[in-house]
């Protein structure tokens, strides 16, 4: 691009109520790998993350700890922000809640609201979830429970300021509508048009009077300003955003942000009250909101009450900053959790990055130093061969930049290792080793070396967004035609066994933990199986008689009459179906929505509860009777075969 052109992008605060795990720490590694891309692009990046320090659970947790709350959040975010310099992040902007600059435009936002009238007095009465530090009535409540998080909730009433979200809210829909990029992946803005926006909004809490650790509301000191409008508000003032008319030029140039990167849990918060506030102010939207899944341990969800929780710098201390990186990119699909396990990294590591990536480049480097002592430039003498690593090697970086445009990491990661593995074959099919014992084979040599150095090189140059350090290192192995004089180990290749027993000596099970779970403990069980019933054989000609296709949900309800039914409406090629499905147990329909699933389509109509379904829904189940709809591997459009 002739002038640079601008790129704002922004995590979610961290909350300092300890440390941050593995599945928090995906994000920022997230948001590092897109802006480094950026910046390769020529863009002029600016990329800010911070903590979120204030609240009742903080006021709470201090309390227990003996310390002051800012003495609390100094040391939670000062570890924070270790962790995010240990996986080699690149932030420009490191924000604090509790900074001067936050506080004291938290309080003129507030005081500008309330002026203008989109905030007034009133009092809450509600079930409230501290954790989460929400509000929430009885009919949003799930099982009596805190719709969020599952935790339990509390009644409580007290005086409060509310901002007026229904206001806003037909001018919200308008804007979504007219701008469908904006909240991504889709099924998020399913799930906040369907279940938030168009059955009304409720009113928003924006102060507290039950605690003092917050931002006091400067004209009426017992109040202190609720988490979300003070917390949000970060990705203005963080880069001088006045609320009286004076913003800094660095907010004239960055304003809107080009990317909000949060996980889907807060998806509402940024993509309703967020946009409001903005609009309250006579600011522009952010450009795009993206809420990624959830990285999952292998048996759920990482919590600390569940014991299951991975550290990053646990697992750098065994894998390595790079590795840790490659794994939480490439495990984690664009849509659905991804799941990390100790077992899995070690797969990954050995195979991945020892085999496919560390031995190619050992190999390379190895065979220029033995042939021609580390220098070898194009003799030209090309064989029919060469021609698909030719095309591999000029068409990675586009599709690459294709696959990162629609935010699609994962598989960006995908496409550069398939360059390195396109590598590798050709070794196979050019077999240097023999080629060099041939002396009128010397120049077709040469040129295969020169060719493999040139794949590895353009691999290296896109992984240095993903995997920084490693880039750098094979890069300062292969210059231009000349290799050094020797091969730099990337990655040791690592027993199971031996991590695993380093994973039980600083994890000591409890003894009930031990049974049936052998695999998780990495005792050798190996993966669970389940043995049913067999069924009677039958013929090729009657399973091909079963018609098999990719269908993507683009709607899905609760059947009335049922505790165990959702309603899903399928498309199917230029088709939709209506598929009942008993799943209730398993899926909400917000989860549903966006889901690309398999589909018997051919299977005769019936009626469920009154309700026509005109197909089945491909799931596995397991010995506990929990359901997994079977979803493609890889990104197949609707009406895709399954053969």
């Amino acid at each position: 691009m002739s002038e640079k052109q601008k790129y704002y992008i922004t995590t979610a605060i961290a909350y300092t109520s300890g440390k941050p795990h593995i599945g928090n720490t995906y994000e920022i590694v997230l948001a590092d790998a897109i802006a480094r891309y950026r910046r390769s692009q020529g863009y002029d990046v600016f990329f800010q993350t911070g903590t979120d320090e204030h609240g009742q659970k903080i006021e709470l947790k201090a309390e227990e700890a003996g310390i002051t709350p800012k003495e609390f959040v100094d040391n939670v975010s000062a570890e924070i922000r270790r962790i995010w310099d240990l996986m080699d992040t690149s932030y420009d902007k490191f924000i604090r809640t509790t900074d001067e600059d936050h506080e004291k435009q938290v309080q003129k936002i507030f005081k500008k609201l309330y002026d203008q009238g989109d905030i007034y007095k009133g009092y809450y009465e509600g079930m409230y979830c501290t954790p989460c530090e929400s509000f929430f009535t009885e009919s949003q409540l799930v099982d009596g429970k805190c719709p969020d998080c599952g935790r339990e909730v509390q009644p409580a009433k007290e005086e409060a300021y509310f901002f007026r979200m229904s206001k806003y809210a037909d001018r919200l829909i308008g804007y979504i509508n007219e701008h469908p990029e904006f909240i991504q992946p889709v099924s998020r803005k399913n799930e906040m048009m369907n279940n938030f926006l168009l059955p009304g909004l409720q009113d928003l809490c924006v102060s507290r009077t039950s605690f003092k650790w917050g931002i006091p509301v400067d004209f009426d000191p017992k109040h202190v300003t609720y988490v979300w409008l003070d917390a949000l508000t970060n990705y203005i003032t963080g880069i001088g955003y006045d609320a009286d008319g004076n913003s800094t030029e660095q907010f004239e140039k960055l304003w809107p942000a080009d990317l909000h990167l949060i996980g889907k849990d807060i998806i509402r918060f940024h993509t309703i009250y967020w946009p409001i506030f903005l609009m309250a102010l006579g600011l522009p939207l952010p450009k795009q909101v993206f809420g990624h899944p959830w990285l999952l341990q292998g048996d759920g969800k990482m919590s600390k009450s569940k014991g299951n929780v991975l550290y990053a710098d646990e697992l750098v201390d065994f894998f390595g900053v790079d590795a840790v990186r490659y794994f939480v990119l490439h495990e984690m699909p664009f849509e659905n959790d991804g799941v990390i396990t100790w077992e899995l990294m070690v797969e990954r590591l050995n195979s991945d990055l020892a085999n496919t990536l560390g031995n190619l480049v050992n190999r390379t480097v190895s065979m220029t130093n033995k042939y021609f002592g580390g220098t070898v430039t194009d003799k030209g003498v090309a064989e029919d061969v060469d021609t698909d690593l030719m095309a591999v090697i000029e068409n990675t970086p586009k599709t690459v930049d294709a696959k990162m445009d629609g935010l699609r990491v994962a598989d960006a990661i995908t496409e550069i290792f398939n360059l390195f593995k396109r590598c590798n074959k050709y070794i196979d099919e050019t077999m240097p080793w023999v080629l060099a014992k041939d002396g009128e084979k010397k120049d077709r040599l040469e040129t295969v070396l020169w060719n493999l150095i040139q794949g590895i090189t353009a691999g290296a140059r896109l992984l240095g967004s993903f995997m920084p350090s490693t880039s750098k290192k094979i890069l300062e192995q292969l210059g231009d035609g000349h290799v050094t004089e020797k091969p730099e180990i990337l990655f040791q290749r690592l027993d199971l066994e031996e991590v695993m027993k380093k994973v039980e000596e600083l994890h000591p099970r409890k003894p009930e933990d031990a049974d049936g779970d052998a695999a998780q403990a990495g005792e050798g069980a190996g993966e669970e199986v389940i043995d049913i019933e067999p069924k009677d054989e039958i013929t090729f000609e009657q399973f091909g008689a079963m018609q098999f296709q990719v269908g993507e949900i683009i709607a899905c309800e609760e059947v009335k009459k049922s505790k165990k039914l959702l309603c899903s409406q399928v498309k199917i090629g230029s088709q939709v179906k209506q598929i009942v499905s008993g799943i209730k147990a398993h899926y909400t329909p917000e989860e549903m929505v966006g889901k690309k699933v398999m589909v018997l389509v051919n299977l005769k109509p019936a009626k469920l509860a009154g309700v026509l379904s005109e197909g089945m829904l491909l799931c596995a189940e397991d010995a506990d009777g929990n359901l997994s709809l079977m979803v493609p591997e890889k990104e197949m459009p609707a009406g895709a075969e399954i053969c």
